[in-house]
């Protein structure tokens, strides 16, 4: 009688995770643009947003993305910082005194500055309507806020951003913070989306984009409470990931947060994680 060999069985191929894919540059520049008040369902596809749209539709999208909490402040705290420091409101006068990312910049040799949109002068504390303090992370840390010619050179009004990428000089970190019209949160969908027609053109004609740059568009949170991985309950948010060397067309389905952002941008620049980064894993998926 013959002998069977059996037929073995196959090995399981492994899931594959952010990072066993994709490999992260050393971005040259970082930019990050912080949109507002809107779920991933309100952008992704919506007529009103062609910019966006044509935006997503040869760059990175995520497509399960979440933002950390509500209202807008933790959210930006842990886009800052890896932590929302316990804060549940837009409060005012609720500084920290804790590391964020623009002391690892700045530790690291590179530079960093965050361009206010209607801020009516660097390093102003307080509101001064369209721009809102709760949307400027950088301003509630003690070490960046009370030491006057650090904030002043490193939060600015809006209006420096044209001057900085024409004439070259442009940090390796750019903060951009459209006003309360501009961001969504006051005005239309279709308002944010032709500032962003206006805006993001400039930045990858810029060299500091075109030369190893990296541009994040993101949401501080959505209508919802909708979460993962633990730690973000904000609601899905759209999140775009353009860079000239990024997978054109890639819609990525991993569970990704504020602090997957944060870790993406110290994970490139061989920085350690802050806070709740270190539990979250870059974004490789998005770059060659």
């Amino acid at each position: 009688m013959p002998t069977v060999t059996p037929t073995p069985t196959p090995t399981p191929r492994p899931t594959p995770t952010p990072t066993s894919i994709g490999s992260l540059p050393n971005f040259s520049h970082a930019f990050v643009i912080v949109m507002e008040n809107e779920e991933s369902s309100s952008i992704v596809g919506n007529a009103e947003a062609p910019y966006i749209n044509g935006l997503a539709a040869s760059n990175g999208l995520a497509t399960r993305y979440y933002a950390i909490s509500h209202p807008s402040l933790p959210n930006y705290l842990a886009l800052a910082a890896g932590s929302t420091f316990g804060i549940s409101s837009d409060c005012t006068g609720c500084f920290v005194s804790a590391s964020n990312i623009a002391d690892q910049v700045q530790a690291s040799g590179r530079s960093w500055k965050a361009y206010m949109e209607s801020m009516p002068s660097t390093c102003f504390v307080g509101d001064a309507y369209p721009y809102m303090q709760k949307h400027d992370p950088f301003i509630y840390f003690d070490d960046i806020r009370t030491n006057a010619a650090r904030c002043a050179a490193g939060i600015v009004p809006f209006t420096q951003l044209s001057s900085d990428l024409t004439n070259g000089t442009v940090p390796n970190f750019a903060w951009i913070t459209p006003n309360m019209c501009h961001d969504m949160h006051d005005c239309s969908i279709a308002t944010g989306d032709a500032w962003l027609a206006h805006v993001v053109p400039s930045i990858l004609a810029s060299s500091a984009f075109k030369n190893g740059g990296v541009l994040f568009i993101t949401w501080d949170e959505g209508s919802s409470s909708t979460g993962c991985c633990g730690n973000a309950a904000g609601g899905q948010v759209a999140t775009l990931v353009v860079a000239p060397n990024g997978v054109a067309g890639l819609r990525s389905a991993f569970n990704e947060t504020h602090y997957s952002l944060l870790r993406t941008i110290e994970d490139s620049w061989g920085l350690n994680a802050l806070g709740q980064a270190a539990n979250a894993s870059a974004m490789r998926e998005y770059f060659r």
